[in-house]
């Protein structure tokens, strides 16, 4: 004789915790300039981590080696300004744009190119994001007097 374990009470399916732990992410990510930091972030590793080499042949290179880690370590630091701090993106996004355009002569054409391009392109949108505005609240219309109904302008016989 087999033995079925007895049904589950029907319940409704509720969020998991990876739906909830998106969600609460995505509400975060809204509320700064998430991408900004993204790409500000991804071209300073982009120009800290080229010019990477042994330490001898780095101070071989010298000045171009060590500026390249300096940029590109400044840049990360304004990435994780921006995404933690966004009330300072102003000053942090002109600071990457800076960064950015100073690591062309700097250090290996700016990371190819490819730090340069994605560091004034984080600083740039920090600089330009706006927060989003609460939704209005709307107020119910105030019912106005139509053509159609009388209205009395005094208590006079005519």
């Amino acid at each position: 004789m087999t033995t079925d374990p007895p049904p589950e009470p029907n319940r409704e399916p509720t969020p998991g915790r990876l739906h909830r732990a998106r969600t609460a992410f995505r509400r975060w990510r809204r509320t700064r300039p998430f991408w900004a930091a993204v790409w500000t972030g991804l071209g300073g590793f982009v120009i800290f981590f080229l010019p990477m080499a042994p330490l001898g042949k780095i101070l071989q290179v010298g000045l171009g080696g060590i500026a390249g880690m300096a940029g590109g370590v400044l840049l990360m630091a304004m990435a994780l300004l921006i995404l933690l701090l966004p009330g300072q993106r102003h000053t942090a996004g002109v600071i990457a744009v800076i960064a950015g355009v100073a690591s062309f002569p700097l250090s290996n054409l700016g990371g190819l190119f490819v730090g340069m391009v994605l560091s004034v392109l984080g600083g740039s949108m920090a600089f330009a994001w706006l927060p989003e505005k609460p939704a209005r609240r709307r107020r119910p219309r105030r019912t106005t007097p139509s053509a159609e109904t009388p209205v009395s302008l005094g208590s006079g016989s005519a």
